[in-house]
């Protein structure tokens, strides 16, 4: 294969010790990768490559082969039918571990080949390591319904003291295991859903929901309640909503967790949202802008005073778009204070307010006391009504710079919407400054990359006309174990910037209908979400599937 000189081998030969074969010591010597060994014993056997990392195993393979029969003959199963088990050996040459796992299997082995750390990495994953100090899920799940350990019952539990009994360290392991592995696969999201027979366990990854190994239904309430106890909910209360938080160590780092328990027909169903501040920290340009409107919104954000909007779904990136603002322009000769319900990330350098209206702390009373302590920049998490909406305007016309979020589909809708609330169109018109709606949509892995052609309906389903687009690098994820099969890593953001200017202020100081202030922003030189998108298709940077996901509206 070229991979050596016959000099390297003899040298190799010459300098074998113990244990090392030949293969090995050129290994340890960086004269061979351990990805060309398993190529060449592929090729020389006739035998098919396969990528372990990049797959998921099913539960009904991994319980049609043993532990101690995959451990023994170091092989990994990937398709079981009725007379076939394909397994997956670093050595296709082995005949005698071939022939170990058709007695103990009685049935007929396919053989593929992957890479002896890969195979190790799926052993550990699916069946849990030998000295494995940091278990997995799975392995834990195995080890208790297999009776290894017992669990104390519910009854146990000492309500609201937040201690266990000491029989239930394995649910502690498992509950801080899951949270783990959820933060491993850069999940947002947790979603411990009780369903009639099952006990869902399910990580939002870059925006969409992926079933993981799940514990079983008899262990559905220690593990809610131990997740109760860990965010200062009371587990005695199943019959309304509560909310909390979880502070967890992950290796050297600490990442908070925002909890809600909500009662369903089948038990209370969890769901945490992990908040990481690394992703406020790295800028701007990272949030998907492209260099003409990033220039834009940086203008916009270092504006004296005015309201600037963010608009948008739920899920579509509003609260990191405003953090990432006020992490932008946190100065130490800018005094900014926030309101927020809850807060979800604590930065360093600004006075941030919880809301709570148990005690009576609104948003429109946190906001009109925030004025009291002379703000350069004040940030309110939503504008929900008019006293809110009020004090608002009234503090961007006294010389305040205000951000917040709205909750609607486009940039020039953020008007309508303020009106509707009770604010007067003369207020809205001059206070202003700018509206951003916004989406995310899935990167490309940078991995796995490739470039593709989309065919012309494809292109015209989102607007690019084909004859007019030149130097495109239209691109797709074949997927890889970087990206956990699915050619998308992480997300950034589509965005429409409504940038209100003196024709806009007319417009909406004589109450013209949203389509119509929609059209004018458009000739006036708004990029809708849609538009943004083609720009980001053409750029090679996601798909067009994504952008039409995102976009559908339009």
């Amino acid at each position: 294969m070229g991979l050596l000189t016959s000099e390297q081998v003899e040298e190799a030969r010459g300098e074998v010790s113990g244990d090392l074969g030949v293969l090995d010591t050129l290994v340890a010597k960086g004269e061979l990768m351990d990805e060309s060994v398993t190529m060449a014993k592929a090729a020389q056997a006739g035998a098919e490559v396969i990528e372990l990392d990049a797959i998921q195993l099913a539960d009904d393979v991994i319980s049609a082969v043993p532990r101690n029969v995959v451990k023994r003959f170091n092989a990994v199963p990937i398709y079981v039918s009725d007379d076939t088990v394909t397994m997956a050996l670093a050595d296709p040459t082995d005949l005698e571990a071939i022939d170990g796992l058709q007695v103990a299997l009685g049935k007929q082995i396919e053989v593929r080949v992957a890479g002896e750390k890969e195979i190790q990495n799926a052993i550990n994953r699916y069946y849990g390591g030998t000295k494995s100090k940091d278990d997995s899920v799975s392995k834990m799940i195995q080890d208790i319904t297999e009776g290894e350990v017992e669990i104390a019952s519910l009854g146990e539990l000492e309500a609201d003291k937040g201690t266990v009994v000491t029989a239930d360290a394995p649910i502690i392991k498992l509950t801080n295991q899951i949270i783990i592995d959820a933060y491993r696969s850069r999940a947002s999201d947790i979603h411990l859903e009780p369903m009639q027979h099952t006990f869902r366990v399910r990580y939002r990854i870059d925006g969409v929901c992926h079933i993981v190994k799940s514990p079983p239904k008899s262990l559905q309430a220690s593990v809610i309640a131990r997740l109760k106890i860990e965010s200062n909910m009371s587990i005695s209360e199943k019959r309304i909503p509560q909310d909390g938080r979880i502070q967890c160590d992950v290796g050297e780092k600490v990442i908070d967790l925002r909890v809600s328990s909500v009662p369903t027909t089948h038990g209370e169903s969890i769901v945490m949202r992990i908040l990481d501040k690394d992703g406020l920290k790295l800028g701007l340009p990272t949030l998907g802008f492209f260099t003409d409107d990033q220039q834009i919104f940086e203008e916009m954000i270092g504006l004296p005073d005015g309201i600037l909007l963010v608009t948008g779904p739920t899920g579509s990136g509003k609260t990191t778009t405003l953090y990432s603002c006020l992490n932008f322009i946190n100065r130490p000769d800018r005094k900014i204070i926030t309101v927020e319900d809850p807060v979800e990330y604590v930065l360093a350098g600004i006075n941030q307010v919880q809301v709570n209206e148990t005690v009576g702390l609104s948003f429109a009373r946190a906001l009109r006391s925030m004025l009291r302590q002379s703000p350069n920049v004040v940030m309110l998490g939503e504008i929900r009504d008019l006293e809110t909406a009020t004090i608002a305007i009234n503090a961007s016309l006294t010389g305040h710079l205000v951000f917040s979020t709205l909750h609607t589909n486009d940039a020039p809708s953020a008007v309508t919407r303020l009106i509707d609330i009770g604010i007067k169109p003369f207020l809205v018109a001059s206070s202003t400054r700018a509206m951003m709606a916004q989406r995310l949509v899935r990167k490309l892995c940078p991995k796995c990359v490739a470039p593709i052609q989309p065919t012309e309906n494809e292109l015209r389903s989102i607007g690019i006309d084909p004859g007019n687009v030149e130097d495109a690098n239209y691109q797709k994820g074949k997927g890889c174990s970087n990206c956990n099969s699915t050619g998308h890593r992480g997300r950034f953001g589509l965005f429409e910037i409504f940038v209100v200017n003196d024709e806009a202020r007319k417009l909406i100081y004589e109450k013209v209908p949203s389509s119509v202030l929609r059209q004018r922003a458009r000739e006036m030189g708004m990029k809708t979400l849609r538009e943004d998108g083609c720009r980001k298709v053409v750029a090679g940077l996601t798909t067009v599937d994504e952008v039409i996901r995102a976009t559908s509206m339009e």
